[in-house]
């Protein structure tokens, strides 16, 4: 009985080191860096860390044509307001500066002189 015991230990132990022996190969395919889930992380790492550097630099260039955005509003509303004054003060010109029209010619009329009318 003591050897048959032995014989069931030893092929247990035998099937547990095989069954660990295909972990371990599947482990070192699933964690390979180029064709597993290994490479796979690998890859979506520098793809963030092209993301985050693309972003930065977009967040930037939004902040400099923010700034450029804000300085020409302010310099077209300061142009908006010269010319609003400009415009008030030609309503206070005054009109004889412009000039005058052309008078027309008054139309003539002749009469005709009717022969034998005593007047």
């Amino acid at each position: 009985m003591e050897m048959i015991a032995d014989i069931l230990l030893a092929a247990g132990a035998l099937g547990a080191g095989f069954y660990c022996f295909v972990l371990s190969r599947r482990l070192s395919k699933f964690t390979d860096l180029e064709n597993g889930v290994g490479g796979a992380v690998a890859v979506l790492s520098a793809q963030v860390d092209d993301l985050t550097r693309t972003l930065d630099a977009a967040q930037s260039a939004a902040g400099e044509s923010s700034e450029a955005l804000e300085s020409r509003t302010q310099r077209a509303e300061d142009v908006a307001k010269r010319l609003e004054l400009m415009l008030a003060s030609m309503h206070d010109l005054p009109a004889a500066d412009a000039p005058a029209p052309e008078k027309e010619a008054e139309p003539m009329f002749f009469r005709h002189p009717r022969s034998g009318v005593s007047g």
